[in-house]
């Protein structure tokens, strides 16, 4: 069996030049590390809900996909097809920029820290006053590193300008931006609040491109829309609900990450589904 170039947390990478396969395996992380239990149905989500939005975001920008069958795939993985059959994205192979391209449309995570000790969140000045989970007035770009290891860490738009140059980082703020606001609409009128997500960005025949996942519950932060109430933490449909157990238990967030219970692996799998279903209309067959 093919053995894959490069294994990241959640993805095993296949290199075949020009082009690559990306596996979403069920592998779940948390605080860097990748947790000794899998999310089951969770790479399928991942995958086919990235596909979904490429299909539905391809005229904002450009993007990796080429297929997403397992019939597309290189004869070298003939043999992983079971394996490799709705987790798997053939994708043409960018250059990468080396940042992170987030947006916030309502102050949460690190942002919400950040606002709490600064008033400002990657030099953005906001309003005095905002609560927890609060909607901003307008989406706001924050940039981060893209760390190999370890935490990315938050940065300022002129620091990004400094690594990618002004032009690229004027282009991937706007499609960002564009990208996320299409996006927050459309989850909104199905339940769904997009509280933050991230992008990922490359160069390809000299132009940016869209890579990697969008839109997922790895990539974002899902809320219920129903039960939105600033001033605290809200209900998501996204990892952050093992963040909370694990929390909750008193895990100091170093290694060896503790095993999840039967409990949350299962209400982690369920708020996954239930945010492809509200999304894209559609029951993933598990």
């Amino acid at each position: 069996m093919i053995k894959p170039a490069k294994q990241g947390k959640v993805r095993d990478i296949y290199d075949f030049g020009d082009r690559l396969v990306l596996v979403a395996t069920d592998r779940i992380s948390a605080y860097d590390s990748i947790l000794p239990d899998d999310i089951p149905s969770k790479g399928r989500v991942l995958t086919l809900l990235s596909a979904f939005w490429f299909g539905k975001t391809q005229d904002i920008i450009k993007n990796h996909l080429i297929s997403t069958e397992v019939g597309d795939l290189p004869v070298e993985l003939e043999s992983m097809e079971e394996h490799l059959k709705g987790r798997s994205m053939l994708v043409k192979q960018a250059q990468v920029y080396p940042v992170e391209c987030v947006v916030r449309g309502y102050l949460s995570g690190s942002a919400w820290s950040e606002y709490k000790k600064m008033g400002s969140v990657c030099g953005i000045e906001l309003a005095k006053g905002l609560v927890e989970s609060d909607k901003l007035f307008e989406p706001i770009f924050t940039p981060s590193t893209k760390a190999e290891s370890g935490h990315d860490e938050n940065i300022t738009f002129d620091q990004m300008q400094e690594i990618v140059g002004e032009k690229i980082a004027a282009r991937l703020k706007e499609a960002s931006i564009k990208l996320y606001k299409f996006a927050s609409e459309f989850a909104e009128e199905r339940g769904i609040i997009i509280a933050d997500t991230k992008f990922e960005f490359g160069e390809f025949e000299g132009e940016p491109m869209l890579i990697d996942e969008i839109f997922t519950p790895d990539s974002s932060r899902f809320w219920d829309k129903a039960e939105y109430c600033p001033g605290c933490s809200q209900k998501s449909f996204d990892k952050q609900f093992v963040r909370d157990y694990l929390d909750e238990i008193g895990w100091n967030h170093e290694p060896p990450a503790p095993r999840l219970s039967e409990e949350v692996i299962e209400g982690t799998r369920k708020r996954y589904l239930e945010a492809f279903r509200r999304l894209t209309g559609e029951e993933l067959k598990v």
